[in-house]
């Protein structure tokens, strides 16, 4: 499935993407946000699956208002330097040994079509490509065989980052939590639409039509039940929590001369199965 947040008449609702149109699951009876429906647990699930089969009220998919596909996450944890070659074009250099995690605030993302907004302090707004692992059942101290059984699916990233702040300090807190500066979407696609961790998926950026980034998710340093597994011995993962699982080489920091994104700029993210979000640039 690929469920989706967006808004109907006004009011926020779930839906399931069936090809070109969205099919009103909250109209079926179901919650209004897909948040809900993960608490549900795999009844939720179920029950989606059901309402998607039987079909009914529907929007169109290029026609609708989205909303982030998980609205209010508990934790939304990143993952720096997790591809061999964006470590090496990094300042850092050397690939990590153990997985560099920072936080995100919902307050920094938008949804697809939505306006990235440019900091009015800074020219160095950069784009990052990555894939999103999504939480659907609660655990702690997941053993790295098991890891895959809490992740409910996967959805698109963009981890814009503001480097000069970014850079201001040992921490990366500031330069990654500037508001409206990432997006997230356009939607949820379940695991069982996708290889075992989402492995050996193309991951792109596309900055005004020219790829800019272009990976493959097997190229991970740390896969994805690595990440799930580390970060739940930190604290336990609940659903609806984010994995944000890294960014390939190719950003516009790294670049002679450096490329940043600007005013009137389109981004795109693609990862291969899971879809493209797009977002255009505006100063704040």
């Amino acid at each position: 499935m690929r469920l989706l947040n967006y808004v109907k008449v006004g009011k926020r609702a779930l839906g399931a993407r069936n090809g070109d149109m969205i099919v009103d699951l909250t109209a079926a009876g179901l919650p209004d946000s897909v948040d809900a429906l993960l608490a549900m647990g795999a009844a939720g699930l179920a029950r989606a699956r059901e309402a998607l089969a039987k079909g009914g009220e529907t929007t169109p998919f290029a026609q609708a208002t989205l909303l982030p596909p998980v609205l209010n996450p508990s934790k939304a944890i990143a993952v720096g330097l997790n591809y061999i070659d964006h470590a090496a074009e990094s300042p850092y250099k050397d690939a990590p040994k153990y997985p560099v995690l920072f936080h995100r605030f919902p307050s920094s993302w938008v949804a697809h079509n939505e306006p990235l907004i440019k900091p009015k302090v800074s020219d160095q707004f950069d784009y990052e490509a990555e894939l999103a692992v999504i939480i659907g059942k609660a655990g702690r101290y997941i053993a790295k065989d098991k890891a895959l059984d809490h992740v409910v699916g996967y959805s698109l990233f963009n981890d814009g980052s503001v480097r000069d702040y970014q850079f201001k300090s040992h921490q990366w807190m500031i330069g990654k939590n500037f508001d409206a500066t990432a997006s997230f979407g356009p939607e949820l696609v379940t695991a069982d639409e996708l290889p075992p961790g989402a492995v050996g998926l193309q991951i792109r950026a596309k900055l005004n039509g020219q790829v800019m980034q272009d990976a493959n998710t097997k190229d991970m340093i740390f896969d994805v039940p690595t990440l799930v597994s580390t970060c739940s011995e930190i604290f336990a993962l609940q659903p609806g929590d984010m994995i944000i699982s890294g960014t390939p080489a190719g950003v516009g920091f790294a670049r002679k001369p450096q490329i940043f994104m600007k005013q009137g700029d389109v981004i795109e993210v693609e990862v291969e199965k899971v879809g493209v979000l797009r977002n255009t640039i505006r100063n704040e």
